[in-house]
C-alpha cells in the first residue's frame, strides 16, 4: 500500500481520536499578560503579592506585568494582543468598542471620583463656560476626555470652543503647573497631587458622570479560555478584599508605584469606592448615559447603537462570589 493511501485511512481514526481529547489541549496557554496602573489600586495589591503567580504556577503559567499610563493605553494594548486583561474606564472601553476594538468589560475594581476638570490657584477660570477660548490638556480615548466632552456640552460648548491640547496624563498635569495650558482635564493621583502640591483648583466636578473602573479582555480570549478568566476574577477579588481590609498597606503600595507621598494617594483614595466587584445593569447604566451624551455632543456617530454596544461590551458571563 502506498505511504499517500495509509495516510487517507488513517485520517478518520485520527478525527476520531483529536474529537476525543480535551478540549483545553489545543487552547492551553503559557503567558497571561495583564496590566497595572496607578489609577487601579487593586492592580497593585494583586501585583505585589504575586498572586496570579502563585494560582496560576501548578498550571506552568507565567504572568507578565505591563504598566497603563491611561485608559488609551491600556485599550490600545489589548486591542493589538499585547494585553490579555487590561484596566480601563467603563465609558472608554465603550469607545473602543464602537470603535473595532472586540473588548469585553468584565469585573469593576473600582467606582472612583477619578477626574474632575482643573485649573491653577490663580486662574480666572471658575465655571465650564470660562474655558471658551482656552486650552485644556486632555488624553483622548480616557474618562478624563469624556467628561470634558460632556462638560463642554452641557455648558452650551463644543471642542470647536476650547484647544485640545493632547497630552498623556502625566504631561496634562505638568503643562498645566508650568502654565502652557489654561486648564486640564485630570486623573488620579497625579490631580490629587497637582491640588495638595500646587494648589491647583478643582473647578468642575460630577461624581455621575465619572465611570466605573472595568477590567476587560477580548472577545476571543472570553470565549476561549473561560475557566482562565473565572481564576483571574476570584484572584483578583482576594487583591480587592485585602486593598479593603488594609488600606494603610494599599496607600503604601500605591504612593511608592506613583512616587508621590502618601497625603496625595490618601486624597486619591478617597474618591475611590473598592466595595463593587461583579459587572451588570448598574454599570450598564452609567456606561450607557456617558454613550448617549457623547453621541449629542457628535463624538458617537448618529446612527451608532450606543445600547447595543453597551450590551454587546459588558459580559455578566464570570460573576464573582458576593461580600
Amino acid at each position: 500500500m502506498s505511504v499517500s493511501r495509509r495516510l487517507f485511512l488513517a485520517l478518520p481514526v485520527a478525527g476520531l481520536i483529536a474529537a476525543s481529547m480535551p478540549a483545553f489541549a489545543a487552547d492551553q496557554i503559557k503567558e497571561l499578560r495583564i496590566d497595572w496602573a496607578t489609577y487601579n489600586p487593586v492592580s497593585l495589591a494583586l501585583k505585589d503579592q504575586g498572586l496570579l503567580e502563585k494560582e496560576f504556577e501548578k498550571d506552568g503559567i507565567s504572568v507578565t506585568w505591563v504598566q497603563s499610563a491611561g485608559s488609551n493605553k491600556a485599550l490600545e494594548f489589548l486591542n493589538a494582543g499585547s494585553l490579555d486583561f487590561s484596566s480601563s474606564a467603563g465609558a472608554a472601553a465603550l469607545v473602543a468598542r464602537i470603535n473595532g476594538n472586540p473588548v469585553r468589560s468584565i469585573y469593576v475594581y473600582s467606582k472612583p471620583e477619578w477626574t474632575a476638570l482643573v485649573t491653577t490657584k490663580d486662574s480666572s477660570i471658575k465655571t465650564v463656560a470660562d474655558l471658551k477660548g482656552k486650552s485644556v490638556a486632555v488624553t483622548r480615548g480616557t474618562d478624563p476626555h469624556i467628561f470634558l466632552v460632556r462638560a463642554l456640552a452641557d455648558a452650551g460648548l463644543t471642542e470647536k470652543d476650547v484647544t485640545f491640547v493632547l497630552l498623556q496624563h502625566a504631561d496634562g498635569e505638568t503643562a498645566l503647573i508650568r502654565g502652557d495650558v489654561d486648564a486640564w482635564a485630570g486623573l488620579d493621583p497625579m490631580m490629587a497631587a497637582a491640588e495638595l502640591q500646587d494648589g491647583a483648583r478643582l473647578f468642575f466636578r460630577n461624581a455621575d458622570a465619572n465611570s466605573w473602573g472595568v477590567l476587560n479582555t477580548t472577545e476571543d480570549f472570553a470565549k476561549d479560555h473561560p475557566d482562565i478568566v473565572k481564576r483571574v476574577l476570584a484572584t483578583y477579588e482576594v487583591a480587592r478584599k485585602w486593598s479593603l481590609a488594609n488600606p494603610d498597606k494599599l496607600k503604601a503600595l500605591l504612593a511608592k508605584a506613583a512616587k508621590l507621598p502618601e497625603d496625595v494617594i490618601a486624597r486619591q483614595l478617597e474618591r475611590n469606592d473598592l466595595t463593587y466587584s461583579s459587572i451588570g445593569d448598574q454599570q450598564k447604566a452609567t456606561i450607557l448615559a456617558a454613550g448617549l451624551a457623547l453621541q449629542k455632543a457628535g463624538v458617537l456617530k448618529a446612527d451608532v447603537d450606543v445600547k447595543a454596544a453597551v450590551d454587546a461590551l459588558v459580559d455578566t458571563d464570570f460573576p464573582v462570589a458576593a461580600q
